[in-house]
């Protein structure tokens, strides 16, 4: 095979394999709540990638009118993902997607910090107004609280 052929393959490969990271490194998935999406969060965190889920939360509202609450679960950020990351940025991160969701009318909910994270946070004084529950069915469940419904064990 001709060697620039072969490179110029790899290139659209190594392409193609960057789009499937990239949407996957921000899924959206619809919850048992009604109008409530779910966002995991998982592995590095960065700037980038915080602008990859807002835009992508974003998008998603915008196509889907109907949605009012965001959860947004960080049960998959460990503490090494988020060594590299500085806290007062990773606070403004967090600020500028709650202030970018609301303004779009949406309910953003957060769980799953890990002790370190929330540690540093206030270990560095910075202050940020989040809406946070420990897990993400005890989320669920304040939603379904407030909508007087429930999920039978059926």
């Amino acid at each position: 095979m001709d060697p620039q052929k072969e490179i110029s393959e790899l290139k659209d490969l190594v392409k193609y394999y960057e789009m499937v990271i990239k949407n996957m490194s921000a899924p959206i998935i619809p919850s048992i709540v009604p109008k409530t999406i779910l966002m995991p969060i998982a592995g590095l965190i960065s700037s980038e990638r915080f602008e990859l889920i807002r835009s992508k939360a974003l998008q998603h509202a915008g196509d889907h009118r109907e949605t009012e609450c965001v959860i947004f679960d960080f049960t998959g950020v460990q503490s090494e993902d988020i060594q590299t990351f500085d806290y007062n940025e990773l606070a403004n991160e967090l600020t500028a997607l709650n202030s970018a969701l609301k303004l779009m009318g949406l309910r953003p909910i957060y769980v799953g910090f890990n002790p370190r994270f929330v540690r540093e946070i206030v270990h560095a004084g910075i202050q940020v107004e989040l809406e946070v529950y420990q897990t993400f069915r005890a989320a669920l469940k304040e939603l379904l609280d407030e909508k007087k419904e429930s999920i039978s064990s059926k």
